[in-house]
């Protein structure tokens, strides 16, 4: 085989021992890859021009794919015109460099190889980089000292590093995939049936949906008012304490319906989405515990309830102006610390993404970004995440204030993004709005009228909410009620009279 010239030896002598990196191996690749191109395809998908340590080896890489991905020959002949300018080449003996890597036809026996070899060096020289910058950003004291945001970067740096390296493709078989699918019907069975996912704290939507499944991005959209927080806030709660439950009764955890529960709370502080689900388990208004007009049996309460929720794996984050990269890096290390089984995020609009923002224009762009990351971040834990979100005010122009998917188009790429859209809406909201005038002795016949008109319709939706299935990836669209308690911010099933005559024989 011709000997393997070391390029750039002489340029940073120190700097090569100092890295991981096989020049030899790199070349011996390359060489293979120009003698069969076939091998191509078994190195493509997860070796990148990137992962050469010598630059002039990385571009060599990269012709090749271009030439052999337009079904041409990659051979020194035809990767000659492509480097004439080439003043790396030039240096190294020019265009003859490429005949000198095909000396010897043995590489192709072992290019496999080589070509794993070099991409674990280039994970190795990330992790020193990686490395490097946590040190010199620790020691530099010369800006703001900000270390938990130095801690944050690293962990967001270091988990690039471990995506790529886990980040080969693997297509599935359909008996693969089908045996998932059994397992997922097996685990609806043992369940009482309907709930492939985790529980959604509603039977109704557990019956539709199938409960929330993992990998999915679930979007609850509402207007302002109408309870889109206190149903996120139910449906963690429900996961958390399904758990508890399932534990208690010896179910494995693989096996459990619930599971831990990670909630990122940009609007709201910990103690008062805590007051809102403490108040909805004791049936004690919030205003009564914030203010402290609380009778003795309904402080008992309180109490009891604090207690016994005190061990609820319920973990809140309310760190306002987040970045999407830093939610991201605390969902994980919450995922590899306590297990999460579902993430929340109260709500993305006050996420942020990495552009500097400004214009309406980068705002779609920044939102797009964040429902892009909040799905990559379901995919990569393999839990649900729910995101919560605010609606156009069209909604208020229309008649009918019901939202439909239309409603999201302002926001980017979320309804593309979601598996699953569900809308809040309360028509009590509304009617309570536009409360007529109460009549007295001596008004028009028209006035009563009217208010009696309205009293009739009010009766008719107090206490109740439309749950809007608008996208189901996993099945049908269509609507649920729910019954709402406004002093407690509690959603629960109602009965469904629809269904009542099916289940009378």
């Amino acid at each position: 085989m011709a000997e393997i010239i070391r390029i750039n030896e002489s340029a940073s002598e120190a700097h090569v021992q100092t890295l991981p990196q096989n020049i030899e191996a790199e070349a011996a690749l390359l060489g293979a890859l120009m003698i069969d191109n076939r091998l191509v395809e078994d190195v493509q998908l997860r070796l990148k021009p990137h992962h050469f340590f010598e630059p002039l080896h990385g571009r060599i890489y990269e012709a090749v794919l271009r030439l052999t991905d337009k079904n041409m020959i990659a051979n020194p002949v035809t990767l000659r015109p492509l480097f004439d300018g080439d003043e790396a080449m030039k240096e190294v003996g020019g265009p003859a460099y490429l005949a000198q890597l095909t000396g010897s036809s043995a590489a192709v026996i072992g290019a496999r190889d080589f070509a794993a070899q070099i991409y674990d060096l280039a994970l190795l020289r990330a992790l020193v980089g990686v490395g490097r910058e946590l040190v010199e950003g620790a020691l530099d004291t010369s800006e703001e000292v900000a270390p938990l945001a130095q801690i944050e970067r690293a962990e967001t740096e270091l988990y690039k590093v471990a995506e790529e390296g886990g980040a080969e493709g693997k297509a599935k078989s359909f008996g693969e995939a089908a045996m998932a699918s059994i397992r997922n019907a097996e685990a609806a069975l043992n369940r009482g049936g309907g709930l492939t996912g985790i529980t959604s704290g509603f039977k109704s939507l557990n019956s539709r949906i199938g409960g929330l499944q993992r990998s999915d991005l679930i979007i609850i959209a509402g207007r302002p008012g109408m309870g889109k927080t206190a149903l996120a806030t139910n449906m963690a709660f429900a996961t958390a304490e399904r758990f508890l439950q399932d534990q208690a009764d010896g179910i494995e955890v693989a096996k459990s319906a619930g599971g831990p529960v990670a909630f990122f709370s940009l609007e709201m502080s910990s103690e008062q989405l805590v007051t809102r689900v403490l108040s909805e388990q004791a049936q004690v208004t919030a205003e009564q515990i914030r203010t402290g007009n609380i009778g003795r049996h309904e402080f008992a309460s309180f109490a009891r309830t604090a207690d016994r929720l005190h061990s609820l794996p319920f973990y809140i984050d309310d760190t306002p102006g987040l970045t999407i990269a830093a939610l991201r890096t605390r969902a994980r290390r919450l995922k590899r610390q306590k297990g999460i089984s579902l993430v929340v995020v109260d709500y993305l609009q006050l996420l942020q993404g990495t552009g500097k923002g400004g214009n309406n224009e980068n705002r779609v762009q920044e939102i797009s970004e964040i429902s892009r990351g909040l799905k990559q971040l379901a995919k990569e834990l393999d839990v649900p995440v729910i995101g919560l979100s605010q609606l156009s005010r069209a909604v208020e122009q229309r008649e009918d204030k019901r939202p439909q998917l239309s409603d999201l188009r302002e926001s980017g790429s979320i309804e593309q993004d979601a598996d699953i859209v569900l809308f809040v809406y309360r028509e009590e909201y509304y009617l309570k709005s536009h409360e007529p005038k109460h009549p007295i002795p001596g008004d028009p016949a028209e006035v009563f009228t009217a208010f009696e008109e309205w009293s009739a319709k009010h009766q008719h939706v107090a206490g109740t909410a439309e749950l809007i299935i608008a996208k189901n990836r996993h099945g049908g669209t269509g609507k649920e009620r729910l019954r709402f308690e406004g002093r407690f911010t509690k959603f629960s099933d109602a009965a469904d009279e629809d269904r009542l005559p099916e289940m009378r024989e």
